[in-house]
């Protein structure tokens, strides 16, 4: 019980015990007289006034006693609902004491989570704030890098487009030069040689005149053994060189290849030109180049090009397109490119035959690929490389521009017959047919034909070869 409670009802108790009790006062002792004998009579009503008296007092103290066990009873009620109550409040106040402190250590928690929230949000924040700005410098950089990247290109571009016509117009106007003055040379040769022959002719005739009779009868046979005679000396006396080059610079057919695909840093284009010319096997024509001159390359990865376009000119008049590029089997790094004959006829250019015994003579007209020189040079042939011929650079005898045999060159028979290309410094391959080892057809979309896997095919081959003819 609490003591403050216990406090208050004994201080009640005590209250109603000082209310109800009688205080009477003590009168001081009398001196006992003897008793006086009375009456029977008065002693009877004295006793009874006595009874009478003592059974009030007893009903008073006995109401008085039933009050104060009423009252003791309602305080002890009371006591009871106030402990009660008291319990309740102190078993409340320890269930709030509970919540509170529940309460506390879950707002500590998720004061403490939420300020790790803030800080992972915070550390989250300025690091993608760094990223961001890094990010944005560097396609900063890279624009820049890009943008200088293709100013040089064309920069390099237009020097390379201004050198080139430069060098075009130098190497015009000298050959101009030396064509003249060996045509001058040619010419007044040749002035020499008829003026020769017709005083032969002459005596020729005289005598023939004279034995006009005798010859009646061979003139049939003798016309016969003259045209014969005739074709023989035209096919078996060499051309000259010069005429041979200067044929081919009126006659060379420039072509342009254009190839793009996607490649790891974006676009890739590639434009490639040749000057070049057409031959025949006397079925179809072709433009015949070397693999270095298209936009193709065998050390590159096998990646699929998705665009191909080819394109022939003669001397910036009409144009034609080839149907398919071929990379023939003897060496797949001769490549031609097949167009029709009304095609070749608006180029305007001349159509060179095959060789049709390229070892008549031991020595061959190379012209570089370019049309900046040539020369004459000897070949040999050799017995473990069929269909190639090694060309002696030793011997090389330039007459004009300052080169060595190189890949891509064209070599032609004295005879003015296309031979073949050489497919390395020291070896040219011989074109006697145009069976092909494998095919591109251009277009717009050239990527379902698989282009890298032809390229590889052919590196393979190549590389198959043996080392002196790679």
């Amino acid at each position: 019980m609490n003591k403050t409670l216990l406090l208050i009802l004994c201080d009640f108790l005590l209250l109603n015990l000082l209310a109800l009790t009688r205080w009477e006062k003590a009168e001081p002792p009398r001196p006992r007289q003897p008793p006086v004998p009375e009456l029977a009579a008065n002693a009877v009503t004295k006793d009874q006034d006595l009874v009478e008296t003592m059974r009030l007092s007893l009903a008073d103290q006995q109401a008085a006693r039933d009050e104060l066990a009423q009252k003791l009873s309602a305080a002890d009620a009371a006591l009871a609902a106030r402990e009660q109550s008291l319990t309740q409040l102190q078993t409340e106040r320890a269930r709030l004491a509970q919540e509170r402190e529940a309460a506390a250590t879950a707002l500590t928690a998720t004061q403490k989570t939420a300020e790790e929230l803030q800080q992972k949000v915070a550390a989250a924040s300025q690091e993608a704030t760094l990223t961001r700005e890094q990010l944005a410098e560097l396609q900063r950089d890279l624009a820049l890098k890009q943008a200088e990247a293709e100013r040089q290109r064309r920069e390099l571009e237009a020097l390379s487009k201004s050198h080139a016509d430069a060098r075009k117009q130098i190497e015009g106007l000298t050959m101009a030069v030396v064509v003249a003055e060996q045509e001058k040379k040619n010419l007044r040769e040749t002035a020499d040689a008829l003026k020769t022959q017709v005083q032969a002719e002459r005596t020729e005739r005289i005598k023939v005149q004279e034995a006009t009779t005798q010859l009646a009868q061979g003139v049939g046979q003798l016309a016969e053994k003259s045209g014969e005679l005739s074709k023989e000396i035209r096919e078996n006396r060499p051309i000259n060189a010069n005429v041979l080059f200067n044929e081919f610079q009126s006659n060379r057919v420039t072509t342009t290849l254009t190839a793009s695909r996607r490649g790891l840093l974006g676009q890739v284009n590639r434009q490639k030109e040749a000057n070049t010319v057409l031959v025949t096997n006397g079925q179809q024509i072709y433009a015949l180049m070397h693999l270095a001159d298209t936009p193709f390359s065998l050390v590159e990865n096998g990646a699929d090009w998705e665009k191909l376009g080819i394109q022939l000119s003669h001397q910036g008049g009409n144009r034609a397109r080839a149907a398919s590029m071929i990379f023939l089997a003897q060496d797949p790094r001769v490549v031609v490119l097949p167009i029709s004959a009304p095609e070749a006829a608006a180029l305007g250019a001349k159509v060179y035959p095959l060789a049709a015994d390229p070892f008549k003579f031991p020595e061959a007209v190379l012209i570089d690929g370019g049309g900046r020189g040539y020369g004459e040079v000897g070949f040999k042939l050799d017995p473990t490389h069929a269909g190639f011929v090694r060309v002696d650079n030793r011997f090389f005898k330039r007459l004009f521009g300052d080169f060595a045999p190189k890949r891509g060159d064209l070599v032609f028979s004295k005879t003015g017959e296309f031979l073949g290309v050489m497919v390395n410094n020291d070896y040219c391959a011989l074109v006697k047919d145009f069976t092909p080892f494998r095919t591109i057809t251009p277009g717009d979309d050239i990527k379902a034909q698989a282009t890298g896997a032809t390229l590889d095919a052919i590196g393979n081959r190549v590389r198959g070869l043996p080392l002196n003819l790679q």
